[in-house]
């Protein structure tokens, strides 16, 4: 994954700010909130892909760099990994600003994998969907 924030067209696939009530106990943001981020914005990734509901069904290679603190702008980026007859891995950075406006920081990235879902909640075949390289 890439050490310069990355560049998407349409901007990051989610931006909020961490705010106190997301803090562990050591005062930095708690790294479940950064994990659910992501999710939030692979799962919107991968649904607009998917053209359809999606699950997450898999996280690996995911890396804390540096922790988040109260008050940043963390924004997340998506890209496609890969695609499967049923599922679709996403890469996810998160980059982090403090309300300065200083020089973006990467502090975390991983990759999660989706299941395209059919009516019943059962995994469906993405068959001749068009998934592009990034969104």
């Amino acid at each position: 994954m890439a050490d310069q924030v990355p560049n998407v067209p349409s901007g990051p696939h989610l931006r909020t700010i961490a705010m106190p009530r997301d803090t562990n106990a050591g005062g930095a943001i708690f790294g479940g909130w950064t994990l659910s981020q992501m999710d939030l914005a692979g799962g919107t990734f991968a649904a607009q892909q998917a053209q359809g509901r999606v699950a997450t069904v898999s996280i690996e290679a995911m890396r804390f760099l540096r922790p988040v603190a109260v008050g940043d702008e963390v924004s997340c980026y998506c890209s496609l990994g890969h695609k499967g007859d049923t599922s679709i891995a996403v890469r996810i950075e998160i980059w982090a600003r403090d309300r300065t406006g200083s020089d973006p920081e990467k502090v975390t990235e991983g990759m999660f994998t989706y299941v395209a879902l059919d009516e019943d909640g059962k995994p469906r075949n993405l068959g001749e969907n068009d998934v592009g390289e990034a969104c």
